[in-house]
């Protein structure tokens, strides 16, 4: 019995021991990582306090790709009838209207077109007198059906030709009523079929256009839109509807939105692409040109975590940290390092999935690489 309470009594005085030192081994551990910051270093290097907060964190693809027109808002000019440039005013960047001049050529082929005409209205008037005369000679059996026939075919084979004259001529700007008054010119105008800017002028006074040529361009920008890229693997997950969030790198860092209004339904064979087009939400106060480069993200999903901003935040040997604030004092302020455990991450925040360690604390938001790092 001795023996047994003897053996009780050094197990007792063996667990009070073992619990005394667990007990300064926790006080130890809270004095390890317990960092304290002067309030003068605290005001001095501009350090602040967060919260936890909600944030939405998306699911995206990246793509790239440019800004462009609608094919409604884009005109190539060109000449039905070639011809020598007599006169163009336009520069790159003039603002037209719809049905301005643009350009002046002048060849002597429309002299003999103008010509043509004036001839070949002159002979379906007497065709035309002839056509009726032996349709009622025929009428009355004065006349034979050889005789009908030859004027009718005549006067109808003249009158296409007519007809096709004239269409030639409504196409070069020549109006057929003040040719048949006599007024036969060597130079046509040109006029603008949209309203817009001009873009590309290649000509000069003088050179000859073939009705081949591109004699300028012209861009209406009303309605920019964007013109993406998006590789196969990533096609089934971009839909109708979904948002875009894109910038302009060579030109500004803003953000600006959009939305996915079509998505390509064949595969570029090339280089295994697909085209999505976009339209730019509030673009009449946007200032685009087309043609300029796009860096693009399209969110296919989003779920909203709790969120600390990136600077609140030190990767230390693959694992996160944050300076929660323990204690505030005249004199600065006590913080406890903390590890997090994090989720997805944008370029200004960082999603924390044991947030219950933060609820209702806060956290150092600037500043806090430096302080671990010391």
């Amino acid at each position: 019995m001795k023996r047994i309470y003897i053996i009780f009594l050094v197990l007792v005085i063996f667990s009070c021991a073992k619990s005394q030192k667990e007990e300064s081994a926790e006080a130890q551990e809270v004095i390890d990582t317990a960092i304290t910051v002067s309030k003068t270093q605290f005001d001095g290097e501009n350090m602040s306090l967060v919260e936890l907060t909600k944030y939405p964190f998306n699911d995206v693809i990246h793509v790239n790709g440019m800004t462009d027109v609608p094919p409604n808002n884009k005109a190539s000019i060109s000449t039905f009838a070639g011809g020598y440039v007599k006169r163009t005013p336009l520069l790159i960047g003039d603002k037209v209207r719809k049905g301005q001049p643009l350009v002046t050529l002048e060849n002597t082929d429309y002299v003999e077109i103008q010509q043509e005409y004036l001839e070949v209205a002159e002979q379906l008037n007497y065709l035309k007198s002839e056509y009726n005369r032996q349709q009622t000679l025929f009428d009355e059996k004065i006349t034979s059906e050889k005789n009908f026939l030859k004027a009718e075919s005549t006067y109808k084979s003249t009158l296409a030709m007519y007809n096709g004259l004239q269409k030639k001529l409504r196409m070069m700007n020549i109006n057929p009523q003040s040719v048949e008054q006599g007024n036969i010119t060597s130079a046509i105008t040109i006029y603008a079929p949209i309203e817009g800017s001009v873009t590309k002028v290649n000509i000069s006074n003088g050179t000859y256009v073939a009705p081949s040529d591109e004699i300028m361009e012209i861009v209406n920008t009303d309605h920019i839109h964007l013109e993406l890229t998006a590789f196969e693997k990533d096609i089934l997950k971009i839909k109708k509807g979904q948002q875009i969030r894109f910038k302009v790198p060579e030109a500004s860092d803003s953000i600006y939105d959009a939305e996915v209004h079509l998505v390509g339904t064949s595969v570029d064979a090339t280089d295994r692409t697909v085209k999505i087009h976009g339209h730019i939400e509030d673009e009449s106060h946007l200032r685009f040109v087309t043609g300029m480069f796009i860096e693009a993200d399209i969110i296919t999903a989003s779920t909203e975590g709790f969120a600390l901003p990136k600077d609140a935040v030190v990767e230390i040997d693959d694992a996160f940290f944050a300076l929660v604030l323990k204690e505030q004092t005249a004199d600065g302020y006590v913080f406890d390092k903390v590890k997090l455990e994090v989720g997805k991450q944008t370029e200004d925040f960082v999603e924390v999935l044991n947030s219950d360690v933060l609820t209702d604390k806060k956290v150092l938001g600037k500043g806090t690489f430096m302080i671990l790092l010391e």
